[in-house]
């Protein structure tokens, strides 16, 4: 401390003046005996607002980390929150695809409230009004709007034009891609459509993508130690491609498939630079004034990458368990308690609410958060779960959890009912044997819905007729998650998806389908 900033009062040794003086501010506030045990300018000291800390997989199955029981790849790091907080065993996401699954997350609120309901195809196809409106609130200029230093690290995929990218979404700093995919190995990135920013100006990166975002992060924690600071840590492992971090490669010598190898150093690199981030926050002694949460962006591809959502149903794209159920952690030392194991329905829209009433900001119906503040039910002020329904929508496929009965919808098929406490696979459908609790969950689903908009875009998705338009376009109409790739769920047709398939990556490029569409041969 200064010696004029507060005569006669001296720091005790070892203690810095920012933690004494947030130290003094707590005990006043918690023995309301400010006047008389402290001095007036200690009384006047708020507690801290915590930091807040959102790390997002990208397509990380629900058995993919430690703590959900992976056993052939560590994730130690990752591991560490689950351990040092609340383990969700039932955490959902609001869409089993990426970018509609982030508008949710960001903004506290079903996506489908502001029709944003698919993902946008390839950046250069999207639609014009494709992003999450300016109308729509977000975590960030929220945070903001409260003093706190906000920093996003990592794949934004919600919205291309100037006016909705992260430094006009409340940003203060931004490192990172636009796009919903990218590669990861710096000799890839030259010339590539998802140009690296810091800021909106272009970078050249020459660390493995992965590393430098964990990079970014620490030096974002470090820059903001001594103010509230919001980071929002959005990798794009393990999306696709496939590509592997070569320092790690010695490390996962021993798994024998190249593919799940592969994977494995991504997924290890992601747990490193997790390890990074979190790192600094005990380097200046904040775990205790940060929230974490870590979560993925929806259930892991397991035909293209090896990603595991055992034991659930289905992947990424479908409303099955396995497309929206994921691993989902949440630490905050001190306040929440460590290695609990949380088995009611949440979801990744109850972050928002959250963390504004940590940091002293209650919501008002206005805001018509649909999530719920998550710390009366951990801290077991509440007995109920924080919801008894949650709904899903993605064009003609639908879902609904109310209670332990799930109703699902998919396209051209008859509703399925399934009781996921007896049956978390969706192995045994029930519709036939319960047309009344079929009944009720369709109820409850078209109760939601009829609060929703239609979608504002439609997703790339198909051929609208065989031969229609270009070979290019054709492509980018069947690259329905735009990472630039074709995976055997975006061409379901296994004999073609071998002859196109050439390397047999199990993966068709750009470079492959024009090859083949040069034979005179029509996807």
């Amino acid at each position: 401390m200064g010696k004029d900033a507060h005569p006669g009062l001296s720091c005790p040794e070892g203690l810095t003046r920012r933690d004494f003086l947030r130290a003094a501010g707590r005990l006043a506030l918690a023995t309301g005996a400010g006047a008389t045990l402290l001095p007036r300018w200690a009384w006047a000291v708020e507690p801290r607002r915590p930091n807040i800390l959102v790390i997002l997989a990208d397509d990380l199955g629900y058995a993919d980390t430690g703590f959900q029981g992976c056993k052939d790849i560590p994730t130690p790091n990752i591991d560490s929150i689950a351990a040092g907080g609340v383990r969700f065993t039932d955490g959902y996401v609001s869409c089993p695809i990426c970018a509609p699954t982030r508008a949710g997350l960001l903004t506290g609120r079903y996506q489908q409230r502001f029709g944003f309901e698919h993902n946008p195809g390839p950046e250069s196809h999207a639609a014009k009004n494709f992003g999450l409106p300016r109308s729509e609130k977000i975590i960030s200029e929220r945070l903001k709007a409260l003093g706190y230093a906000t920093g996003m690290v990592g794949k934004w995929h919600v919205g291309y034009r100037p006016e909705l990218t992260p430094p006009e979404r409340g940003f203060d700093e931004f490192f990172g891609f636009l796009s919903g995919a990218n590669n990861y190995l710096p000799a890839a990135f030259r010339g590539q459509r998802n140009t690296i920013l810091r800021g909106m100006e272009p970078v050249e990166e020459r660390e493995y993508l992965t590393d430098a975002f964990g990079r970014e992060a620490a030096a974002f924690i470090d820059k903001n130690r001594e103010r509230p600071f919001f980071l929002y840590l959005a990798f794009n492992a393990v999306h696709s491609p496939l590509e592997a971090s070569p320092r790690l490669r010695e490390r996962f010598a021993g798994i024998k498939d190249p593919k799940r190898q592969t994977y494995a150093t991504m997924l290890g690199a992601m747990d490193d630079a997790v390890g990074k981030a979190l790192g600094k926050l005990r380097e200046h002694k904040l775990e205790e004034d940060t929230i974490i949460f870590f979560l993925s962006d929806n259930g892991g591809p397991t035909p293209q990458t090896t990603s595991r959502n055992d034991p659930l149903r289905g992947y990424k794209g479908q409303v099955y368990e396995g497309g929206i159920r994921i691993p989902f952690a949440m630490q905050w030392k001190g306040h929440v308690p460590a290695g609990k194991k949380a088995d009611r329905p949440l979801i990744s829209l109850d972050i928002v609410p959250t963390v504004l009433a940590a940091s002293g900001a209650t919501p008002t119906a206005e805001d018509k958060l649909d999530g719920v503040n998550l710390l009366p039910f951990l801290k077991g002020e509440v007995e109920k779960a924080p919801h008894d329904r949650l709904f899903w929508r993605m064009g003609e496929q639908h879902a609904a959890r109310v209670g332990d009965w799930k109703l699902v919808c998919r396209r051209g098929q008859p509703p399925e009912l399934y009781n996921l406490a007896e049956d978390i696979g969706e192995k045994v459908d029930l519709a036939a044997r319960n047309p009344g609790k079929l009944k009720e969950l369709q109820a409850a689903y078209d109760e939601w819905n009829a609060r929703n908009m239609p979608a504002q875009w439609v997703r790339q998705d198909g051929l609208t007729a065989r031969g229609a338009g270009t070979d290019a376009e054709r492509f980018d109409r069947l690259d329905r998650d735009g990472d630039g790739l074709l995976t055997p769920e975006e061409l379901p047709r296994p004999r073609l998806f071998k002859r196109l398939d050439r390397d047999g990556d199990g993966l068709i490029s750009p470079q492959e389908a024009e090859a083949f569409a040069g034979k005179g041969e029509e996807p």
